[in-house]
């Protein structure tokens, strides 16, 4: 066998040798993370069954992994008051639920929560809207700016705009930041 093949046979071996590694490593990886953002689900859930239980309010608690986050429901007879006015109180109730997740991981958390459905309703609600405003650019040409959002808020409406596969972006600086969708 001359060296150059040795060294060609050697160099491909290496390479399968590298790649079965990498497939490796991703694959433990993964189920690593959904362990980590399960352990986070508990830890919120714990937290909010603890908060739930001083305000003595009834509520089920739901735990599961959407994409990259854990996520975490409450649903109950009347939580309207864990919700606030535009989802003031879910907002911060969102963030105290972080802090508990972090104080037990030492990780940020992207948890989300969501109380009696709010979140999924202004989802479907801010999809549709978006929906229309795409037609609307497409139709005029011109961009769009929405109305000052939360940053829950603006992911939906930059999702459903790459969806839809225009562009945008956001402006303006908090509480008055808000998305503009671009014409192509």
């Amino acid at each position: 066998m001359s060296p150059e093949l040795d060294t060609e046979e050697s160099s491909a071996e290496e390479a399968v040798d590298t790649e079965l590694v990498e497939d490796e490593t991703e694959d433990e990886t993964e189920p690593e993370r959904l362990k980590q953002l399960e352990q986070e689900g508990d830890i919120a859930a714990d937290y909010l069954e603890e908060l739930l239980d001083i305000a003595d309010l009834d509520g089920d608690l739901d735990m599961d992994v959407e994409g990259d986050r854990a996520a975490v429901s409450i649903v109950g007879a009347d939580l309207s008051q864990l919700v606030g006015r535009d989802g003031e109180v879910l907002e911060a109730l969102q963030e105290l639920t972080r802090l508990a997740v972090y104080r037990e991981t030492g990780e940020r958390s992207r948890l989300m929560l969501d109380i009696s459905g709010h979140r999924a309703d202004k989802r479907q609600r801010l999809e549709k809207l978006t929906a229309e405003i795409v037609a609307e650019v497409r139709a005029s040409g011109n961009r769009a700016e929405l109305e000052p959002m939360t940053a829950f808020e603006r992911k939906v409406v930059h999702d459903a705009v790459a969806a839809a596969g225009l562009t945008s972006e956001s402006e303006g600086a908090e509480p008055r930041r808000f998305v503009v969708i671009l014409p192509e």
